[in-house]
């Protein structure tokens, strides 16, 4: 437990009657803001906890992904602040390149006009004018949530020291001769008329058609297959395995090219699986990786066949066709030729996409900027082998490793204006020339800067130590980098991840940028279907907080929240933590009304109940369990945890076994009272980091503190009472099992029966008024008459069901169930019997039939208690 430093006070407003999140949640947040808790000093001597938020996109709104990550790195900044940390909590957007300048010439066409209209200048300024009038909606849905970031440090990845420390690292690579220019096959967008990344497509099946076509004619003839007959225009080669018997008299001779009149090489490359088809494939290096490779092997030329918007601009009669307008003619002609072998159609095949706007990605052979990653890549994997980084679950790491061990370069130029433009600029004899961000570009007649921006994610891998000033050497750089830890999905381990681990490293002398990669799921409907517009099943979270309260989604989605696996959500969920909220609330207004109280020191044990005892010592345990799974990111368990010790332990056991102690009054009650205090003090703290908004107005209430933001995090005592932890299951135990029988004999929870209890000389003897009150049994009158009795916990319960019960239907039922039970113990005594079984058997496999045989004992004993107990009939 913690020590309490607020200054205490009897409450002296009276909480409403029903919780109303609206009422509250705004007020309360623009309070935390206004008075700074969220702000990190980075001249405090308070040892750092540092988090980046991973940036939204400046064309984004709150989604339940968003919700359910800053709820998590929310619960961990919080928690951290409590426990004396400097905590940041770095908030900013990224400037989303691509989807930004598309929402942008989206509204330029609505007037009539293209960015080419206005010129790049003009077009950059008019993106800056939306983003100042449109952009960042999240980070107001952000405040509804209830993100404890430092507002004040608030980044954009185009700022301008954000631009800096792009334009510095760039430099750097430049000239270590990690960043190049050549050409190569990149993923084409003719919608985005820029190249994308290998990560930004998106991979699904689509229902095309797979054409065999012969090249050459007789016994000199080869059938290759190919889904793309269109780019067969730019063939310059037919490569074959080399050790296939078939074609090995055809290597090094040339065949003609259908429709073209060229005659183009046949080749042989181990690349080719003899097994696949008709073991040739046509090669077409100019729109195709694996034909480039193969081009580069054997020095073919490469012939590209399609403009930046796959328009063919090869071969006359095809000339000015779409892509998928000269496949179909292609193929027609072909046909018409006698070329076609077989047609198979449709042909479902996996196709890259355009992540952004779902346009089918062409293959193209470009001149772009490149990343030499060899060594950046080996660098992030050998800082997670060597443990400087840890991964987590750690399961997740052959993914990180498959990834990074098997990066290709990568390729950071972009076709668009909006963006950090490529520093480099072009000569009039050729020269080229990298500028850094102290150094001035040449200029004079001929200079000319690249036209190319740098792909978004080059700019948010440096995200970790770029908003902390570098490239300069600040206080805050000095103090929170490197980062405690980084919370994010694993669908962007390759995406982001990756990048900042490989940026962090090399920028910043060997320390990576976090010391754990905390990786989560991602959140899906209630029957784990992914969340799509499309599928008509995506969910804004905003609805359900202005249903059911922030608190209520933060609580459904941390308690989701298991490592790396994802979550499944339904507004049932919500709902129902809406009424923990509730419950919460309803059962701290009732404490207070009852004398809950923090004033004072805590009484001894000795002047305690077993009930105050045993509540104390729950309430340790819980402490050290909360702790526990928040230092292993396993947010599921500490919210379960959370959640059964307030509602059942506090709010139900507790407080019930406990009513009789308040109504009776005098000093026992006023021990109680400061015990019920304590214990709402703590629970309220504990549960702050997931559901603060609630908390924050039951505790400054309750105690008369500032703010939850700023209390002290709970402490573990120490205190156990086995005990007192044993004296209470005994009473719980007792009061499930006849509540149990009540229900089977159909009995209304407020039906009074009378009732004798055997108590004396147990541990219960003290708990029999609460006993009785929570099972509203009766004292028994002159009348009574036993017709069930129970043997529970080493005491024993008569119950007078006269005229309640079924006789003939109860004796029935309990011999079906001593059958059962005999049924049981005679098939594990049968196994612990079985020699050979008991020499083969695993330890724990035997013990497990051990406690069956012990449970089919006790029940035996219960149940010929409960039939001899019933009368005759």
């Amino acid at each position: 437990m913690t020590e309490n430093t607020q200054t205490p006070s009897s409450p002296n407003s009276e909480l409403p009657t029903q919780y109303a999140p609206a009422d509250v949640e705004g007020k309360l947040y623009e309070r935390w803001v206004e008075r700074g808790y969220f702000e990190a000093d980075e001249k405090s001597e308070k040892p750092p906890y540092a988090i980046v938020i991973p940036p939204p996109n400046v064309t984004g709104s709150l989604h339940l992904g968003h919700a359910f990550e800053h709820t998590l790195i929310d619960a961990l900044t919080r928690r951290k602040r409590m426990q004396g940390y400097e905590t940041l909590w770095q908030p900013g957007m990224d400037h989303a390149g691509i989807a930004t300048q598309n929402v942008v010439e989206r509204e330029l066409a609505k007037e009539g006009k293209s960015r080419h209209d206005l010129g790049r200048e003009a077009f950059v300024e008019r993106v800056w004018q939306w983003k100042g009038e449109s952009g960042g909606q999240i980070s107001g849905q952000m405040r509804r949530l209830g993100d404890g970031v430092d507002w004040s440090r608030e980044r954009f990845t185009m700022d301008e020291g954000l631009s800096e420390a792009v334009q510095t690292i760039f430099k750097k690579l430049y000239d270590d001769e990690l960043i190049y220019r050549a050409e190569r096959i990149i993923n084409w967008c003719p919608r985005c008329l820029t190249a994308i990344s290998d990560i930004e497509v998106e991979y699904q099946d689509d229902d095309g058609e797979l054409v065999s076509i012969r090249y050459g004619d007789g016994e000199n003839s080869i059938v290759v297959a190919t889904t793309r007959a269109e780019t067969m225009l730019g063939d310059t080669a037919v490569a074959v395995h080399p050790e296939d018997e078939r074609y090995k008299h055809m290597v090094g001779t040339e065949i003609e090219l259908p429709l073209t009149g060229r005659r183009i090489k046949i080749v042989a490359d181990e690349h080719v699986d003899p097994e696949f088809g008709t073991g040739a494939v046509k090669v077409t290096p100019a729109h195709d990786p694996n034909d480039f490779e193969i081009g580069q092997r054997h020095g073919l030329p490469n012939l590209a066949v399609m403009d930046e918007h796959a328009i063919i601009t090869a071969h006359g009669p095809f000339q000015g066709l779409d892509r998928l307008e000269a496949r179909s003619a292609i193929v027609a002609a072909l046909r018409a030729d006698g070329r076609i072998v077989a047609e198979k159609r449709p042909y479902a095949h996996s196709v890259g996409h355009c992540s952004r706007c779902k346009t089918t990605i062409e293959p193209r052979l470009s001149l772009q900027w490149w990343v030499k990653v060899g060594p950046l890549a080996k660098a992030a994997g050998d800082a997670v082998r060597d443990g400087k980084v840890k991964i987590h679950p750690q399961e997740m790491e052959k993914r990180y490793f498959d990834w990074v061990d098997n990066l290709h370069d990568w390729c950071i130029s972009r076709q668009l204006w909006w963006g950090h433009r490529i520093p480099v600029w072009y000569g009039p004899n050729g020269e080229i020339v990298c500028v850094g961000p102290d150094e001035q570009p040449p200029t004079g007649e001929g200079w000319t800067q690249d036209t190319d921006v740098l792909d978004t994610w080059f700019s948010s891998g440096l995200w970790p130590f770029s908003t902390l000033g570098w490239p300069r050497q600040t206080d805050s750089l000095a103090k929170f980098y490197p980062n405690a830890v980084l919370v994010t999905g694993y669908d962007i381990l390759f995406f982001w991840v990756a990048r900042m681990m490989m940026f962090g490293l090399y920028a910043m002398d060997g320390t990576p940028p976090f010391h754990t990669i905390a990786l989560h799921g991602m959140v899906r409907d209630e029957r784990g279907k992914k969340m799509s517009k499309s599928f008509g099943n995506a969910v804004n979270p905003l609805d359900w907080m202005d249903k059911y309260g922030s608190d209520a989604v933060r609580f459904t989605l941390a308690r989701g929240a298991n490592p790396g696996v994802d979550v499944p959500i339904g507004e049932d969920w919500v709902q129902a933590s809406s009424k923990f909220a509730n419950k919460i609330w309803n059962a701290t207004r009732f404490a207070m009304m009852n004398g809950a109280t923090i004033e004072g020191e805590l009484p001894a044990a000795e002047q305690m109940s077993a009930t105050d005892r045993w509540i104390l010592s729950r309430l340790n345990t819980t402490v050290a369990e909360v702790d526990a799974f928040y230092e292993d990111y396993q947010f599921s368990k500490l919210s379960d945890a959370l959640y059964h010790f307030a509602w059942d332990e506090v709010f139900d056991w507790y407080v019930e076994l406990s009513k009789t102690t308040f109504f009776a009054g005098g000093e026992q009650a006023k021990v109680s009272a400061r015990v019920l205090g304590e214990v709402l003090d703590v629970t309220l703290r504990l549960l702050h980091p997931v559901v603060p908004f609630v908390t924050e107005t039951l505790w400054t209430t309750l105690t008369g503190g500032e703010s939850l933001v700023i209390a002290e995090w709970p402490k573990d005592s120490g205190f156990r009472d086995a005990a007192a932890q044993a004296e209470i299951e005994g009473v719980q135990t007792l009061v499930r099992e006849v509540r149990r029988f009540r229900k089977e004999q159909g009995l209304d929870d407020k039906q009074k029966v009378p009732a004798r209890l055997a108590l004396a000389g147990t541990p219960l003897a003290s708990h029999e008024a609460a006993i009785r009150q929570l099972l509203r049994l009766q004292p028994e009158g002159e009348e009574f008459h036993a017709t069930a009795t129970l043997p529970v916990a080493g005491a024993s319960v008569a119950l007078d069901l006269s005229g309640t019960i079924d006789i003939p239907a109860e004796r029935k039922r309990l011999s079906k169930d001593l059958a059962a039970a005999e049924k049981e113990k005679q098939q594990a005594q049968a196994k612990l019997g079985n020699e050979a079984f008991i020499a083969k058997a695993p330890d724990n496999v035997v013990d497990k039939i051990k406690g069956r045989l012990a449970k089919a004992d006790a029940d035996i004993a219960r149940l010929q208690a409960q039939l001899a107990a019933l009368p005759a009939e």
